[in-house]
């Protein structure tokens, strides 16, 4: 026993001394030597609480516990706590049930914490009173919160024997940790108790108040004593860099004329975590001012102003002359300042103000300061200044809301009645939470000055705000974080610096909410009669449109076109009656679906980054959810030239999404068509086509850019570490392009002996305009002299792996800058130079000039209007004419023409076997077209064949549309009908697409 009471000593004697010095480093002043008062007052006020609920297990200290300092909680403290010195195990445990089975309580530390209570954060005085609280030591300050604040605790040490503390997010490491202050706290100093008045002091009441600000000129009192309940209490308002609020007192009750009171002076600001609503306060000292655009006179508090109890044996009501006594205290009613229009009447719908307690029940966006009440109700918090508030606004804080709005249908989405607080109410804590802040994901943590943005700057009506704060949500989640960086997305727009999220919405909140609108004043939407604010009047938003996910899309495309797949309509009767079965079959083979916008209720909004596969030849858009190839055109018969377009943000209002069908099916006759049994196999291809000319396109600053290409590394502009200011380039112009195909290549010396696979690729033909040209600043140098100026400066380009993502920029009849990286090579773009490879194709092999573009190499269009040697040059697509096109003669079997896509159907490659042949039967696509000529009133039909390995065909061949086919292999067949069929050589470019009037159903024809 001598022992354990030896040990008990020495621990109390460790722990003494520890907080010997805690209090010299951290709560003694500056520069002075630790108290001995000091020293002794903090352990009997640690003491007191210890032992107040008698459960210390023998110990007259708590030595489980050590003290705290801001500082320790501000760099050690990483995960929310809380401390309750007085509490057993079993009273945490009962607490901490209460934050409810999807709660995580905040986990117990048994931490000491003192500090001084202040409305100041930092050295400075008046420039730092904006009505905040504080708690301060030696080693810092820390913003914290207080549910019933007296103000005599004001500038005081304390110890606070219950507290908890939110450290900042990880991701934010400059934001600041905070304080939920639970309880009383213990005085450390006692606090001096002012004594009563010795006389009662002169009050006047709201009605005779009001009376005395229409006739001041008979004010006697300099300097009034207000006094009433507080019925009404605004927002803390910061505006035109002065911090305010006001307070609203009534005689008796609400339905009383309340005089409203302007607080106003930087040292009482913090009166307003003091006041209650239904409390009676008597303030002091009051004069009156004249506020600029309200058009009467108004009581402001002065320097010298107190906030005080009201006790009504301790004050005596000031009488007025008889004169004033007669006058009627309510102001002269102002004009109504309603913005209903004759055309709305009966859409605009008025809001309603009520006073609400309800328990937060869920975060739904914090930045946008949208919450959960009572698990029925929205809760925007959006519209008022409430920074500090929200950082400990979570499930289970309750709160007293003053003057809120209540709108309900608001429509834009949002199916729940929603409360909204303007600058008139107030948003006042009553309770905080137990749980554990939830860990915040990246896009949930960005983007508040962006909302504030879009209520202060573009004055969102509440349910246009509702639906933007939605449409940003969805659009992060579409971009963000793999596509784009949120902060970055989300950030505050300025013309410098604009924000992406903004740049894509503006144009719907442009059409849904002018730039006019009138600027909020805070003085009038707090004191004008009647009252009018952005909550006031509302009407119902239809939602604008929405933005899909593009696999959603994908899918809700593939179910709208297997749900409207019936044979019976694809081939009708009495034409599936006269069908064999085999031809039967194939008629159903291929179909396709071409969904508009309006198909789409709400309209959908295609969005998404513009990428080149090189996998696979094609653009596609991209998003967090995967990828759609897309057919784009610049503009009608305009191919699209330019691959700086590359990793731009694509917004498209107007677009084609287009199903194709492949279906394998063995329907006995035309009798059995509704028998679905008969389908055998069926899968779709989906993808998307519309004019650059209808879409936003909005680049993405370089460093933020994630993913430019499907293999994800960025093409568009690469970076090599000698540094962006060298290379050199090369200008070509472009003749012909043949197609893109899985091609054999010869293997160059001493490569392995195994036979190579097939590589995707593509040729283009065309000539060198000059020499090799170096990079010089930010532009290009002269063009270098050619070593022999016969030589011919046609040239073959080879792209193969992955260069291949340039195939659908290059065009014939354009000009193009081929760009390579890095310091100068000797002949790097000649034949034999160091970047030229042996492989080339095997059907070329007995090509002169040929070279293979490098994977790190880059194409830009150049104009060739400054270019003399392009100046000659037709722009005209090339075509045969039409007696070459029909006739049967074979001496040139390679035309080229435009023509419009009748019909499109699968069938038997039959034509392509031989008599006797054997083997497994191929299939072909069968293009049925009308060719474009000027001088025929019927233009003559064609067939045109597409078999392996140019399957599946190029996108965007579809029935209507018109495209331009070069070098196709014109055949005659055995009863001298001409006919046509793909070869390598063969160059597809979509002229435009199907008419929208005639996109409505899939058979294989119109």
């Amino acid at each position: 026993m001598a022992a354990c009471g030896f040990r008990a000593a020495g621990s109390e004697q460790a722990w003494l001394e520890a907080a010997h010095t805690f209090i010299q480093e951290t709560l003694c002043p500056t520069g002075q030597e630790t108290s001995a008062q000091l020293t002794e007052l903090v352990i009997d006020a640690v003491k007191t609480v210890w032992l107040s609920k008698g459960r210390n297990q023998g110990f007259s200290l708590p030595l489980s516990y050590s003290f705290v300092s801001v500082q320790d909680l501000r760099s050690h403290q990483r995960l929310p706590c809380c401390s309750h010195l007085s509490w057993s195990s079993s009273e945490y445990k009962a607490w901490a049930q209460e934050a409810g089975p999807e709660g995580v309580p905040l986990p117990r530390e048994r931490l000491l914490f003192l500090g001084t209570l202040t409305d100041l954060s930092g050295d400075l005085e008046q420039e730092c009173r904006n009505g905040s609280l504080y708690v301060k030591d030696n080693s810092g300050v820390l913003g914290c919160e207080l549910i019933d604040l007296d103000l005599c605790w004001v500038g005081h040490l304390f110890l606070f024997p219950s507290w908890s503390y939110l450290p900042p997010a990880r991701w934010n490491s400059s934001g600041e940790g905070h304080l939920e202050l639970w309880g009383a706290p213990v005085p450390v100093f006692p606090l001096t108790v002012s004594p009563g008045p010795v006389t009662p002091i002169p009050v006047l009441y709201p009605d005779n108040a009001s009376r005395l600000l229409r006739h001041r000129s008979k004010l006697k009192v300099m300097k009034p004593n207000l006094a009433g309940k507080l019925v009404h209490l605004s927002a803390l308002v910061n505006s035109q860099k002065k911090s305010y609020f006001v307070l609203s007192l009534s005689h008796s009750s609400p339905a009383d004329y309340s005089v409203p009171i302007i607080v106003q002076v930087p040292a009482q600001l913090v009166w307003h975590k003091a006041l209650w609503p239904g409390r009676a306060y008597v303030l002091t000292e009051l004069r009156v001012s004249k506020i600029r655009g309200h058009p009467y006179c108004v009581w402001t508090t002065s320097p010298s102003s107190r906030l005080l109890p009201l006790e009504p044996e301790c004050v005596q009501e000031l009488e007025l002359e008889e004169p004033l006594l007669e006058t009627d205290p309510r102001p002269l009613p102002r004009p109504s300042n309603s913005q209903d229009r004759k055309g709305q009447k009966g859409l605009v719908r008025d809001s309603r103000l009520l006073s609400y307690m309800g328990t937060v029940t869920c975060v739904l966006n914090e930045p946008a300061g949208l919450y959960e009440l009572d698990g029925q109700l929205g809760l925007c918090l959006a519209y008022q200044q409430l920074r500090g508030l929200r950082q400990v606004l979570r499930p289970g804080v309750s709160l007293e809301l003053q003057d809120v709005h209540l709108l309900q249908s608001v429509g834009g989405g949002t199916k729940r009645p929603v409360l909204a607080s303007c600058l008139r109410g107030a948003v006042l804590l009553r309770g905080f939470s137990r749980r554990k802040p939830e860990t915040r994901l990246s896009r949930q943590a960005h983007g508040a000055s962006l909302y504030e943005q879009l209520v202060w700057e573009r004055q969102l009506g509440l349910p246009l705000y509702l639906w933007t704060a939605k449409a940003l949500e969805e659009l992060a989640g579409k971009l963000c974080p793999h596509v784009l960086r949120h902060h970055q997305f989300l950030q505050y727009s300025s013309p410098r610096s604009p924000s992406l999220g903004l740049q894509l919405l503006a144009p719907t909140l442009d059409a849904l909410a002018p730039a006019d609108s009138p600027v909020r004043n805070p003085h009038k939407e707090i004191l004008g009669e009647p009252h009018h604010c952005p909550l006031q009047k509302y009407t119902r938003l239809q939602i604008p449109c929405t933005f899909p996910a593009l696999d959603a899309l994908k899918e809700e495309a593939q179910r709208r076109a297997w749900a409207t797949f019936d044979p019976k309509t694809l081939v009708p009767l009495p034409e599936a009656s006269h069908l064999t079965s085999c031809q039967l079959n194939y008629r159903l083979a291929w179909s396709w679906l071409c969904l508009l916008p309006s198909a789409f209720h709400p309209a959908q909004v295609l969005l998404g980054v513009l990428v080149a596969s090189s996998r696979k030849g094609c653009l596609q858009l991209r998003d967090q959810s995967g990828s759609l190839p897309c057919l784009l055109l610049a503009r009608h018969s305009q191919p699209l030239t330019d691959p700086r377009l590359i990793g731009h943000l694509v917004w498209a209002e107007k677009f084609q999404l287009v199903v194709e069908r492949d279906v394998r099916s063995n329907f006995p006759s035309w009798k059995e068509l509704s028998m679905a049994g008969f389908i055998q196999k069926q899968q779709a291809r989906v993808y998307v086509q519309f004019f650059l000319d209808d879409a936003l396109i909005i680049p993405v600053p370089r460093p933020f850019l994630r993913s430019a290409t499907s293999s994800g590394t960025s093409q568009t502009e690469p970076t090599h570490p000698e540094g962006p200011h060298m290379g050199q380039s090369r200008l070509f112009l472009l003749s012909h392009k043949e197609a893109l195909m899985k091609r054999n290549f010869c293997a160059p010396p001493g490569a392995s002996p195994e036979v190579p696979q097939a590589t995707l690729s593509f040729h283009v033909s065309g000539s060198w305009l000059g020499g090799t040209q170096k990079k010089e600043g930010s532009g290009w140098g002269p063009p270098e002299p050619q070593v022999d100026e016969n030589k011919d400066q046609k040239i073959l380009l080879i792209f193969m792996g992955s260069s291949v993502r340039w195939f659908e920029f290059l065009h014939p009849g354009q000009v193009y800058r081929l760009m390579a990286p890095g310091p100068s090579e000797p002949a790097l773009f000649e034949e034999g130079g160091l970047s030229c490879t042996s492989q080339r194709p095997l059907e070329l092999a007995g090509c002169v000039s040929c070279l293979t573009v490098q994977d790190e190499w880059t194409l830009e269009p150049e104009s060739s209007q400054d270019i003399p040697d392009v100046l000659g040059v037709p722009k005209a697509l090339p075509e045969s004419s039409l007696t070459d096109l029909l006739s049967g003669n074979l001496t040139n079997s390679l035309v080229s023409f435009s023509a419009e896509i009748l019909s499109r159907t699968l069938c038997p490659a039959s034509l392509w076997l031989k008599p006797g042949s054997t083997g497994a039967l191929r299939e072909c696509v069968k293009l049925t077209v009308a060719l474009e000529t000027a001088d025929c009133e019927f233009p003559p039909h064609l067939d045109i064949y597409i078999e392996d390995p140019h399957l599946p065909p190029p996108l965007g061949l579809l029935p209507r549309a018109r495209v331009y086919f070069t070098q196709l292999e014109k055949r005659v067949s055995r009863s001298h009908n001409v006919y046509c069929c793909f070869r390598a050589s063969t160059y597809v470019q979509v002229l435009s697409f199907p008419p929208e009037t005639t996109t409505r159903y899939g058979r294989g024809q119109n």
